[in-house]
């Protein structure tokens, strides 16, 4: 894999870019009018990072990540976004080796971030633009708030190395990156040898991928000072359903 870039991050048309090379890099600005959000609002949100609950399903006997998780569907056709009851994150081992097969109850996000209009806007903005690049009548979109630390030396954001998630898109946004170095962004074509990387550096910009299209993954973070962190805002969007365990 090389550094130089084969694709191109950026594009002033991303469902066009997610069609053709299955990713594409938006920066803060554009992010936000993707979204339709103003800049200045995703800005106010990082504190609702600051208290998440510690992930207590890490199988590599880690205590580096903390995150809460919801659940949401977007309708296509009248753009109404709607939260569903809290529900456990699944995942079969297929696309989740290390941590798929179970059910993964984590703590909901908090209402006084999914209550905000604007949240639910940035939530219809990108089931838009994925609209776009792959046709659905509506997304079942998951929202996973991470932050990964540094407190013990390494912090892991994808333990399971390489992957996909099993949805048709992903967005992996920037919210907060603190005293940390590391943490690179890894894309590979998921059906050939190219690939590409590079580091998130900048708050809410934001990685779109087509899940079918790519493999991802982020390397661990170190600290260069105490209280080192990254925390990172993960939506997925699926047709046809959620991630559920089949029941005999």
């Amino acid at each position: 894999m090389s550094a130089a870039p084969r694709w191109a991050m950026h594009s002033a048309s991303p469902a066009l870019a997610l069609r053709e090379q299955g990713f594409v890099v938006l920066p803060p600005a554009q992010f936000a009018h993707v979204a339709s959000v103003e800049l200045p609002t995703l800005q106010s949100w990082p504190d609702h990072w600051h208290a998440l609950p510690p992930d207590t399903f890490l199988r590599d006997g880690g205590a580096y990540r903390f995150r809460r998780h919801s659940s949401f569907v977007h309708d296509t056709h009248t753009g109404a976004v709607a939260q569903v009851p809290h529900r456990a994150h699944w995942q079969p081992t297929s696309y989740n080796a290390l941590h798929g097969g179970i059910e993964r109850w984590f703590k909901p996000m908090e209402a006084a971030l999914t209550q905000q209009p604007a949240w639910l806007a940035l939530l219809a903005g990108l089931g838009r633009l994925f609209n776009a690049a792959g046709p659905a009548p509506r997304w079942y979109i998951e929202a996973h708030q991470f932050r990964i630390d540094t407190a013990s030396g390494v912090g892991r954001p994808t333990p399971e190395g390489a992957h996909r998630d099993g949805v048709d898109f992903v967005a992996v946004v920037l919210v907060d990156r603190h005293a940390v170095r590391g943490g690179e962004t890894r894309i590979f074509e998921a059906g050939g040898p190219h690939g590409i990387r590079f580091v998130l550096s900048e708050p809410w910009t934001a990685v779109l991928l087509d899940d079918a299209r790519v493999i991802h993954e982020t390397t661990p973070i170190q600290p260069d000072a105490p209280g080192g962190h990254r925390d990172t805002l993960v939506l997925t969007y699926r047709r046809g359903g959620f991630q559920d365990p089949q029941r005999p």
